[in-house]
């Protein structure tokens, strides 16, 4: 039996609550503090409690491996399982996708995932001196730098596309506008297309304003069997579809996160499990480390043609009232990205749009269908959500 129909075989589970801690800079609170107001808001959206929760999955990347259990402990101590999930930047939706599993494999009827990091300031990716031997090639060659894999990458779009800067920059520009609306972002001041452009240099093609900032922040989200969920005040809604997987070797190309081919075949599976295609999808939220991660993902994604993606945004089709409204709350560049919080704050952005609660960056028309598409080292997940 292959997995997709596995899946269609499985129970059908859906987001019950959701939670987050705002998101931006907190010196003074902990760990506990920030996720425990993160779990108890999605309790409190859930409409569930401590003894309703039968397992739980943390995520985090630069605190130690007991973090989840102190994030559960810091809201209630039962004896339940809980594990510890590291995925690097897809680490929170990593931690769904186990629950998932284990809530339509018929294991627990709820569970709880959280997410959580305290940032420091700087570039991702580097060698600490000391730290040679445990580095891989491409971190020695200097290929390990977040923004130089994605600037390399845009650079062969530029050539091979005739995309501009602009058009990456514009993805910024719609970025921090979106992230204005949002009372959970760390920035939400927009920035003009000039503002954008002659921001310092990081990687060319990419400003400072086109990378997402390291960040403080933690997010929850409650998941429950379909057929439980009655008994909960929450307003559930179904994961319809899941793919995840890891980057093949390609002899061309930029490797690492960026590389190219893999997003379009996972999206392919997360499709077909979910019974819907590309233009069924009416608000996305993809991961935009940086400017031209969007870009890239709208094509991966299908919702533009290879070489289109830059386009779709310069005309606004990826705007709040546009084709496919990405990325509504400010994406990882003007929301934040807190490494092992990111994944579970996506999803909730996309729970908020299909019910209905997004406020002033609510997409028009009663969107039913929602993509989640969150990138980290070692691999990618995507979600479709229906309501």
């Amino acid at each position: 039996m292959g997995t997709t129909e596995a899946w269609k075989k499985m129970r059908e589970v859906c987001v019950l609550g959701v939670g987050l801690h705002k998101f931006g800079r907190f010196p003074d609170e902990s760990i506990g503090d920030l996720g425990r107001e993160a779990i108890l808001a999605a309790f409190a959206d859930a409409g569930c409690g401590p003894k309703d929760i039968q397992a739980a999955f943390g995520g985090r990347v630069f605190t130690p491996n007991t973090t989840a259990m102190r994030l559960v402990n810091e809201v209630f101590q039962t004896g339940i399982l809980i594990d510890n999930v590291e995925k690097a930047c897809a680490t929170s939706s990593t931690a769904v996708r186990l629950a998932t599993w284990a809530i339509g494999a018929g294991l627990y009827d709820v569970c709880l995932c959280v997410g959580v990091e305290k940032m420091e300031r700087g570039l991702v990716g580097g060698v600490p001196a000391g730290a040679e031997s445990r580095a891989s090639y491409g971190q020695l060659m200097g290929l390990g730098i977040m923004p130089a894999e994605y600037a390399l990458r845009a650079r062969r779009h530029m050539y091979e596309y005739g995309s501009t800067r602009e058009m990456f920059a514009q993805v910024a520009v719609k970025s921090h506008k979106n992230g204005a609306l949002n009372p959970y972002a760390q920035y939400q001041t927009p920035v003009t297309l000039e503002e954008v452009l002659n921001a310092r240099m990081i990687a060319d093609p990419l400003t400072l304003y086109q990378c997402s900032p390291s960040t403080d922040g933690a997010t929850a989200v409650v998941l429950c069997a379909r057929e439980v969920a009655h008994k909960f005040t929450g307003r559930p809604i179904t994961i319809a579809g899941w793919a995840s997987g890891t980057p093949a070797y390609s002899a061309s190309g930029v490797s690492g996160d960026v590389q190219e081919g893999y997003i379009e075949r996972i999206a392919r599976e997360a499709y077909e499990r979910a019974s819907v295609g590309p233009s069924d999808i009416q608000v996305a939220q993809v991961h935009d480390a940086f400017s031209a991660g969007e870009i890239f993902a709208i094509e991966d994604l299908g919702f533009a043609k290879p070489g289109e993606g830059g386009r779709f945004v310069w005309e606004g089709k990826a705007d709040i009232n546009g084709k496919v409204a990405i990325n509504t709350d400010g994406g990882l560049e003007s929301r934040g990205h807190p490494q092992g919080a990111t994944g579970i704050a996506m999803l909730a952005e996309i729970v908020r749009q299909l019910r209905g609660e997004a406020g002033l960056r609510q997409v028009p028309g009663n969107p039913k269908v929602g993509l989640q598409h969150n990138v980290g080292v070692g691999g990618c997940n995507i979600f479709i959500y229906k309501k």
